[in-house]
């Protein structure tokens, strides 16, 4: 048994908020880039798109769970467990570091995600090669900021009910990705932002 699987044999999941940081290896970034990619996957389903056994990918996303990086999807019981990216409820204490951390893996992937796409976008379906990204640059008082996030974010909880419970999307649908960023663009002096 490897130093690793003794580890986690001998201490189990732990608490989200006592969560070390998860040390890089190429086949947990690969699972993380293909759940961004496709939202629920399988060990079978990964190692088939990843070239790894299902074991190896098995024992990777179980210990990406147990550091709260992913969660099990929804599903109907039997051998078969779909996993996801964990998105922590609004509310849920969580520490700076975890979070620090989490955001700047979340980042890159959605960077990683977005390259991806623009790479091989002649190969989507004719009605899917036009996408939907845009940016403003808007003038917000941190109040207003908070605010538009909470708009944001209630414009997805509509949709949110689809990643739960797979029957109700519609026959058409596919995994979107929808990212949203709110930061004030510094001036030359870091310690304060742009003046309106």
């Amino acid at each position: 048994m490897s130093d690793e699987k003794r580890q986690a044999a001998s201490t189990g999941p732990l608490p989200y908020r006592a969560r070390k940081p998860l040390p890089d290896h190429p086949v947990r970034v690969a699972l993380l880039d293909l759940l961004a990619e496709v939202g629920t996957v399988t060990s079978t389903e990964a190692a088939a798109r990843l070239g790894h056994s299902s074991g190896l990918c098995s024992f990777h996303l179980r210990q990406l769970a147990a550091h709260g990086l992913i969660e099990e999807a929804p599903h109907k019981g039997g051998r078969v467990r779909p996993w996801r990216l964990r998105w922590e409820p609004a509310g849920e204490p969580r520490d700076r570091e975890g979070v620090a951390e989490f955001d700047v893996l979340a980042r890159g992937l959605e960077d990683e995600s977005y390259r991806h796409w623009l790479s091989h976008r002649d190969r989507a379906p004719a009605e899917w090669r036009q996408d939907e990204s845009f940016s403003a640059v808007v003038h917000l008082t941190p109040a207003e900021a908070a605010e538009f996030a909470a708009s944001v974010r209630d414009l997805l909880a509509v949709y949110r009910e689809r990643e739960d419970h797979p029957g109700a999307r519609p026959a058409d649908a596919v995994a979107v990705a929808a990212v949203t960023r709110l930061f004030p663009l510094l001036a030359d002096n870091p310690g304060r932002p742009q003046p309106a």
